[in-house]
């Protein structure tokens, strides 16, 4: 049977796949779109997950625990973003 992360580590995994998966750092990035043809704002979104992002990360590495409610919100956070980064065909699915 394995056992279960810690709360630090479960955040950290979700800060590492979100790093991993989503255009963070790309250049085209925080460029609102061109056609007006966007179902969300890919922008916005994103500067919402970056400033999370970097918030739990700077959290994390000082050693600052997230409760449940906090990993619960910023997972779903995360996963509400990726979806419409599908949407908007930024990212596949």
């Amino acid at each position: 049977m394995s056992k279960k992360p810690d709360r630090i580590t479960a955040m950290q995994q979700i800060i590492d796949a979100v790093k991993k998966e989503f255009p963070l750092y790309d250049s085209d990035t925080f460029v609102c779109g061109i056609d007006n043809s966007c179902m969300g704002c890919p922008k916005k979104l994103m500067e919402l997950v970056d400033t999370d992002l970097t918030y739990w990360q700077y959290a994390i590495d000082r050693g600052i625990s997230p409760t449940f409610d906090e990993l619960y919100s910023f997972g779903k956070l995360c996963k509400n973003v990726r979806r419409g980064l599908v949407r908007n065909n930024r990212i596949k699915a």
